[in-house]
């Protein structure tokens, strides 16, 4: 019978905008108990958008983690109190490449660093595509942000040839040139892996402010 790894005790370490780091006490196998640091995320989507010539919607970036400007797909955070992960999707689809789809499916769920952290992110793809009126992005890094048109093999060969790092496009990028013959999950699908932690913690509609 597996083990049931339960938790003896939990402490917040940090309590921060965007994360959160607790240290949980969990019972391990054989009776002793360890002690784990968890990064609180609130989850997020992405989006892998397709125009009719297959080329993706790509965004260049800067993350102050590496100290460089990525290559990734639009993205964003679920930090509005109680929002969809499909109506998240679309919002952060207008305010970061101006479009908007008509046809939207599940493309992927990945967990983007489960040894420490529980961001969990599911990533659409959007078909369908016109140009919508482009929300006001909050942040300094979305006010730097360059938006090109790339074709999806040419995104594939960016992901080999080591020029698009960010985890979440390159499996957005090869899962959908993968897409042909697959039976792509419908939006409707619950998001199991959504991460609950700091939402349930904070109550107004803008999960960011504490």
């Amino acid at each position: 019978m597996a083990h049931e790894f339960t938790t003896v005790s939990s402490e917040l370490l940090i309590d921060a905008p965007i994360i959160a780091v607790r240290r949980d006490e969990v019972r391990m196998p054989g009776g002793s108990t360890a002690y784990r640091e968890v990064v609180e995320h609130f989850g997020a989507v992405a989006i892998v958008a397709l125009d009719e010539n297959d080329r993706v919607a790509m965004i260049h970036q800067y993350r102050r983690s590496v100290d460089r400007r990525l290559w990734e797909l639009p993205a964003g955070l679920l930090d509005v109190k109680d929002e969809d992960e499909l109506t998240g999707a679309k919002r952060e689809l207008a305010e970061e490449a101006g479009l908007a789809a008509e046809e939207w499916q599940v493309l992927a769920d990945v967990v983007s660093s489960p040894g420490f952290c529980e961001e969990s992110v599911r990533i659409y793809l959007a078909q369908g595509l016109s140009e919508t009126e482009k929300l006001d992005a909050e942040g300094d890094e979305e006010a730097d942000m360059d938006f090109a048109w790339v074709p999806l093999d040419e995104a594939v060969a960016g992901v080999f040839a080591g020029k698009v790092n960010n985890s979440i496009a390159c499996t957005g990028i090869l899962a959908a040139a993968q897409r042909a013959g697959q039976n792509l999950r419908s939006t409707d699908e619950p998001f199991e892996l959504r991460p609950q932690s700091m939402a349930a913690r904070r109550k107004g509609p803008d999960l960011k402010k504490q």
